[in-house]
């Protein structure tokens, strides 16, 4: 289960003019919604929502307290200001814990840094799989370990952590490949050669530049 944990409160204030004036307070708004339940305007304390969000992405469950009220979310959606790091709006879902899930989670390649044959070139082919679980069972990443691939392996789908863990239904295709190990390429440098390459039946002769300039 979760231990990140997030206090909400409702905002009733929709307009621009109070939604800039909550930045300005380092307060954040978003919105609380869940299936067949109306969508609740929410606010966030900004250092509290940065920390959480950093940690938990959109693939952790998070525990949340709304006026005294609480649940479990995962963040759907989170607005990024375009060239500050500051969250403008974000989405929060809230979850049944009886009813599966379907979502995309990031793929890992574990120990990425240590692969034991040198030189090579790891390819990431895959960033992210899609599962369906419940969401007690909801995993954060997928994971394979890379530290002893060979020249040449492609690791798939199928070698992921959770393709074998009870409860989890991987719904990318199995043989999808997610990592390669390859041999580094030399690049090859080709010199300029300065000017054009002329031809020695291109230079005239003493007598055709004679004749040239004769009937000049």
């Amino acid at each position: 289960m979760s231990e990140l944990k997030l206090n909400l409160m409702k905002r009733e204030d929709l307009g621009k003019n109070k939604v800039d004036k909550m930045r300005n307070e380092e307060i954040v708004p978003g919105v609380l919604y869940s299936k067949g339940e109306e969508t609740v305007h929410v606010a966030a304390k900004k250092n509290e929502l940065e920390k959480i969000v950093n940690a938990a992405g959109t693939s952790t469950l998070v525990d949340v307290d709304l006026d005294g009220t609480a649940s479990k979310v995962l963040f759907k959606d989170v607005q990024m200001h375009p060239y500050k790091n500051q969250i403008l709006h974000f989405d929060a879902y809230g979850v049944n814990l009886k009813e599966k899930l379907k979502l995309s989670i990031p793929v890992v390649l574990q120990n990425r840094d240590n692969i034991k044959v040198q030189p090579s070139v790891l390819m990431q082919l895959l960033d992210e799989v899609e599962v369906e679980c419940l969401p007690t069972s909801l995993p954060s990443e997928a994971v394979v370990d890379v530290e002893n691939m060979e020249i040449g392996d492609t690791l798939t789908v199928a070698d992921l952590d959770v393709s074998s863990i009870d409860g989890i239904e991987v719904l990318t295709e199995a043989e999808e490949a997610v990592a390669s190990l390859n041999e580094p390429k030399e690049e090859v440098i080709e010199e300029e050669v300065e000017g054009e390459e002329i031809s020695a039946a291109d230079v005239p002769t003493v007598d055709e530049t004679e004749t040239e300039e004769d009937a000049e």
